[in-house]
């Protein structure tokens, strides 16, 4: 049998001496430490799980993820409104999921959502597309 860790590949950032640093987002706390537990085994370093759509902006400037796992609907905001106002301080990666993708496909054409539930090959894959993204290029001046 594989292990979890063989599913993330390609991956230009992170080492085993300096693994990836991933932020979860998940307003169950079960929920947000398991997300943590598989993605240990996949490598990762978890460096924050925040529960509300305030906490993950201050998390996202304290911890500096390379890497966000997103719930869509959180109890207290949105988890689509967090990446928005994180992503203003310069992109960061990101993996959506929600029991329904459909309002993330409305909402952020483009953007990585998986649906829940999901099992760990399709996360490793959604993260290895977020990972391969390059970051949008700033607009420059014509002058």
């Amino acid at each position: 049998m594989r292990s979890q860790r063989q599913f993330i590949t390609g991956n230009p950032r992170g080492t085993v001496n300096n693994p990836l640093r991933v932020m979860i987002v998940e307003d169950e706390a079960q929920m947000g430490e398991l997300f943590g537990e598989v993605l240990e085994g996949m490598g990762f370093t978890v460096c924050a799980i925040e529960t509300t759509e305030i906490d993950a902006i201050a998390a996202a400037s304290r911890c500096r993820p390379d890497l966000l796992l997103v719930d869509v609907q959180l109890l207290v905001g949105s988890g689509l409104s967090a990446v928005a106002k994180i992503l203003d301080a310069g992109f960061i990666p990101h993996v959506f999921y929600s029991g329904d993708i459909s309002g993330v496909q409305a909402a952020a054409p483009g953007a990585i959502a998986i649906q829940k539930p999901f099992r760990v090959p399709e996360l490793a894959h959604a993260i290895n597309r977020a990972l391969a993204i390059a970051p949008p290029k700033p607009i420059q001046s014509v002058l």
